[in-house]
């Protein structure tokens, strides 16, 4: 089917954090956790400002979908463009499981023990974060480089 006269054919995707840059590539749908819950973007999206929530966030560039850890910021929407300013994000392939699994073994035990001096805002947190980060880092060898087709009903668990 050809492209609609005037709507872009792709997006391009910028994903920052205050520390660097992690993606700036051209691609073809992209998937947010917003604060409002999760959002899709395709080429020739109506523009938008959101806010984001701690989850994972893909993004597709043809047959192949790449994983994202992405913790608070924000995120614009553009007809040709996306750009996530998020206080934290880390790559599927960057994460390291076992400092997450730490992470989250630490928060379970300070929720398990309460004390008064505990944040439980702040160490639930720091429990979501690490289960989100051991989600997206299992999808490295069980998704990575494989095509929509090969992933149940196209999205992933």
């Amino acid at each position: 089917m050809a492209a609609l006269e005037g709507l872009p054919t792709s997006l391009t995707l910028e994903i920052v954090t205050p520390e660097q840059s992690l993606v700036t590539d051209h691609v073809d749908e992209v998937q947010v956790p917003g604060s409002e819950g999760f959002f899709g973007v395709l080429p020739g999206h109506t523009p938008f400002l959101a806010t984001l929530a701690v989850g994972q966030l893909w993004y597709r560039k043809g047959g192949q979908r790449f994983y994202l850890s992405v913790a608070g910021g924000f995120a614009e929407v553009l007809p040709d463009r996306v750009t996530i300013l998020a206080s934290i994000a880390e790559r599927a392939e960057d994460i390291d499981v076992a400092r997450a699994q730490r992470a989250k073994q630490r928060a379970e035990e300070r929720l398990a023990r309460p004390a008064q001096d505990v944040d439980f805002g702040r160490v639930q947190e720091s429990l979501l974060r690490a289960t989100v980060r051991l989600q997206v880092a299992a999808l490295v060898g069980s998704h990575m480089g494989r095509t929509d087709a090969n992933v149940a009903g196209g999205r992933v668990p």
